[in-house]
């Protein structure tokens, strides 16, 4: 028998952004009002990129974070430079690529290194997300989705791209702890202690999940999750999607 399954919204109102903290405020007051724009997250392994494609299938224009910070950080941008002067050329490889994993290992464990890295790579990445974001809602797409890693580690500490736009709705795409650390496991060909470890690095996704004003549950099959982005659609945007 197949289970039952539905958008879920949370029980708890959702957080409303403070954009007059924003570093980007004009921004903010540029969207036009036509588009509904909304804030997607999710925790390691649960499944997040499946859900921005299908809304991208649906018609929805979307801004990926991860992407961005990608680009930013391709070889010849000036970024690099920055980060090198920062951390060292030993962070750059000989082609001129972002060496991450050195990266990774100089402020793994240092606080202070860390913060250096977020005050070089926000402001830039965050301005790029408000850009994207704002050309997305220039067009005549009824829904703006970010797609934002952190989006509820942001909103909680009220800072970065998660206070920089004014999102209608925050969707979480969530599956329960131990899928988490099975998916991710399997996904990077890892130990489950390993991939526990890096659950546990990130903000627990129930905490995540009291947040969202729409929750998509990925734990069950494709077409559950399908059918549940289709619905999500439907709610925000007005429009059918068959």
């Amino acid at each position: 028998m197949q289970r039952p399954f539905s958008i879920q919204k949370s029980a708890q109102p959702q957080p409303e952004p403070r954009l007059e903290e924003s570093p980007f405020p004009v921004a903010c007051d540029m969207v036009p009002p036509m588009a509904r724009m909304i804030g997607l997250s999710g925790g390691i392994g649960s499944g997040k990129t499946t859900v921005r494609k299908l809304l991208e299938s649906m018609g929805a224009r979307t801004v990926c974070a991860d992407e961005v910070v990608h680009e930013l950080q391709a070889p010849g941008q000036p970024l690099l430079q920055d980060l090198a002067e920062a951390f060292g050329e030993a962070v750059i490889q000989p082609d001129g690529a972002l060496d991450r994993k050195a990266l990774g290992e100089v402020v793994f464990n240092d606080a202070e290194a860390r913060a250096r890295l977020g005050a070089i790579m926000h402001p830039p990445v965050v301005a790029e997300i408000v850009r994207r974001a704002q050309a997305a809602a220039e067009t005549d797409t009824p829904l703006v989705v970010v797609d934002i890693p952190l989006l509820f580690e942001g909103v909680k500490t009220q800072t970065g791209s998660a206070v920089a736009l004014p999102y209608e709705a925050l969707v979480l795409v969530w599956i329960p702890r131990e899928m988490q650390i099975k998916r991710t496991a399997q996904r990077d060909q890892s130990s489950e202690e390993d991939a526990e470890k890096r659950v546990a690095a990130q903000m627990p996704i129930d905490e995540k999940r009291a947040m969202a004003s729409h929750v998509i549950d990925n734990s069950g099959t494709q077409e559950e999750t399908a059918e549940q982005v289709r619905a999500l659609w439907e709610t925000l945007t007005g429009v059918q999607n068959s």
